[in-house]
């Protein structure tokens, strides 16, 4: 097939790229469609059949229609890649890593190969967790009109974006030409190496459609919120947010952190007041703000918050604290 269309068969996209298996649970798509087409497939299942089509068209290298992603359909894609990568392809590798190289005479090689993979399975999970914690959040706040986190856009992450699989490839290339297996377990480590070859092409595929459909998807859609009339505020006092910060933490204006090491330090509202030269009624709304963001009612738990972000010091809060 030149491109596959919705009124293609999905068996048949199957029989086309073995590789597009994968894709249908990411979508949330099960087996025994019988002969049922990728439009039908796809409405059973309520799935977004042009975000479909454009993530199997384009990882079987066939021509695609990024115009009508759903940045939505796709985000659940890829966060459903993320967690069969991590819950359980990455973590059966291990397994059978370890059957395989396992090995009286060479305990220390087997040890050192186990630490190198262990170390990559660690940068996975912190790339795929800082995607799913930061960047999806992010694109959360776009779809449903709330405000994003201060300072974050797609092109952060697209200029810090890389590929996840090389040392994946350095892993294979060892066991292929610098490690010797025992004979009885020759089939044990080709079949090994045949799942890291599927995991490697997965995952560089998994990077490509972040860098190809992803990325292009949230920055339509971040020109679409630009150029949206902003919402009237009757109310010029400060608003509660539950946005979140470039580290995923509760964003906080430099004035609420002001004020929470006040409260921290025990100060009355008039106190603060003083200090910060602002009226009695500001400063209660802005109590009443972050109170609602951080979900922290007590001198105590702000004490505490105040400690952990930094804004007083450990010695001086174990002293309010204790007092």
């Amino acid at each position: 097939m030149e491109r596959y269309l919705p009124t293609h068969r999905m068996r048949d996209l199957l029989a086309d790229n073995s590789l597009l298996l994968p894709a249908l649970s990411r979508f949330g798509i099960s087996l025994g469609f019988g002969d049922s087409t990728v439009g039908d497939v796809c409405s059973t299942h309520s799935v977004d059949c042009h975000t479909f089509l454009a993530v199997a068209n384009f990882i079987s290298g066939k021509p695609f229609d990024p115009i009508a992603i759903s940045p939505r359909t796709l985000m659940g894609y890829l966060k459903n890649a993320h967690t069969y990568f991590l819950d359980y392809v990455l973590p059966n590798i291990r397994r059978r890593l370890l059957e395989a190289i396992s090995s009286g005479t060479q305990t220390d090689v087997t040890l050192v190969i186990l630490k190198f993979y262990d170390e990559y399975v660690g940068e996975v999970r912190r790339h795929m967790e800082y995607e799913n914690t930061h960047v999806f959040t992010y694109v959360e706040s776009l779809l449903e009109g709330r405000q994003a986190p201060s300072g974050f856009s797609i092109a952060r992450f697209k200029n810090n974006h890389h590929p996840i699989a090389a040392k994946l490839k350095e892993i294979k290339e060892i066991l292929i030409c610098h490690f010797t297996a025992d004979s009885a377990r020759v089939d044990m480590l080709n079949s090994l190496l045949f799942d890291i070859v599927i995991c490697e092409r997965d995952l560089i595929a998994h990077c490509r459609v972040e860098d190809s459909l992803f990325i292009p998807a949230i920055e339509a859609l971040e020109n679409q919120a630009a150029s949206a009339p902003a919402p009237a505020t009757g109310d010029t006092a400060p608003a509660a947010s539950t946005g979140l910060d470039a580290n995923g933490d509760i964003l906080l204006t430099p004035r609420e952190r002001d004020i929470i090491a006040a409260i921290a330090r025990g100060l009355s509202n008039k106190e603060i007041a003083d200090s910060l030269f602002l009226s009695v009624h500001t400063v209660a709304t802005h109590r009443r703000n972050i109170c609602a963001k951080l979900n922290i009612h007590s001198a105590s738990g702000m004490t505490i918050f105040a400690i952990l972000h930094g804004l007083i010091s450990m010695e001086e809060g174990q002293k309010l604290i204790h007092n």
